[in-house]
């Protein structure tokens, strides 16, 4: 019996230390703000503007943070070299969940 019970309680201990940790606002934001970057930016690949132009729009945006240009930039670049056709209403989804699913399970 006891053989059984130890290896039971460390799974059950390994299970419990590998679940998912709350996400705070700040991290919602994040995914939140990403995703909406995504969904723009396939939308206007979808409208056939071309990524250098894309690039130049969000020279010329605002962005509250400095750091959030470059990351504008990153994930508009990802979402003109994928093939994807989705809506961007689906890619704003998409990001957003993976976004959470990532934020959730960092350690």
């Amino acid at each position: 019996m006891r053989l059984f019970l130890l290896p039971l309680a460390l799974l059950t201990a390994i299970s419990l230390d590998a679940q998912a940790r709350p996400m705070s606002k700040h991290e919602q934001d994040l995914c939140s703000w990403g995703a909406q970057v995504a969904g723009q930016a396939q939308q206007a690949k979808l409208a056939g503007v071309t990524l250098y132009t894309e690039r130049k729009r969000l020279q010329n945006r605002k962005f509250a943070k400095s750091w959030m240009r470059m990351t504008a930039f990153g994930i508009t670049e990802q979402t003109y070299n994928s093939q994807s056709r989705l809506s961007p209403a689906e890619i704003k989804k998409t990001y957003f969940q993976q976004c959470v699913w990532h934020a959730k399970n960092r350690t």
